[in-house]
């Protein structure tokens, strides 16, 4: 009688080279939350310009409230999906990446927040109310304060990146 052959475990399934996976961490923890609150705030910015009569600088608070919306959902959704390491050069800085698109963001919002400022001040005199014509200026109050809490979001996850960055860690999340 013959022994009976070798057992031999099944081959291990590989990863797919490229696949995806959620990165729950960057989900839950604050700069995936910080990048959730810049894209709601950085909505409402631009939506409350874009259905306003606007026109002059308000043009400039527009580009930028829309320039960043769009690079913060790229940064979120990279991030989220643990990418960044396919962007050239820039993936292995992907922290630092962070911090200067925050800090560029935060000061640029600050530019268009005080634009928004300077042209609810100039639309202050409509509103009245009695003032029989339409008016920009309850749109533009609201840009403004939106504006605001946009900077503050992306101030609050600058810091965060430079804390993460003092400590030593590489990584975002």
């Amino acid at each position: 009688m013959l022994p009976p052959p070798p057992r031999q475990p099944p081959p291990q399934a590989r990863a797919a080279r490229g696949a995806v996976s959620l990165q729950r961490p960057f989900l839950r923890g604050p700069l995936g939350v910080l990048r959730l609150l810049q894209l709601l705030a950085g909505a409402a910015f631009w939506i409350t310009i874009a259905t306003s009569k606007y026109q002059g600088p308000v043009h400039f608070a527009l580009f930028v409230s829309v320039l960043f919306w769009l690079l913060t959902l790229g940064l979120y959704f990279i991030t989220l999906l643990g990418k960044h390491e396919v962007v050239p050069v820039l993936g292995s800085r992907w922290l630092v990446v962070n911090v200067a698109h925050d800090l560029l963001a935060a000061s640029l919002y600050g530019a268009a927040t005080g634009i928004m400022i300077d042209q609810t001040q100039r639309h202050s005199y409509c509103n009245l109310k009695d003032y029989p014509l339409p008016c920009a200026y309850h749109a533009f109050l609201a840009a403004a304060v939106c504006g605001g809490l946009c900077l503050g979001l992306y101030l609050l996850s600058a810091l965060y990146g430079c804390c993460r960055r003092y400590q030593g860690k590489q990584e975002v999340v």
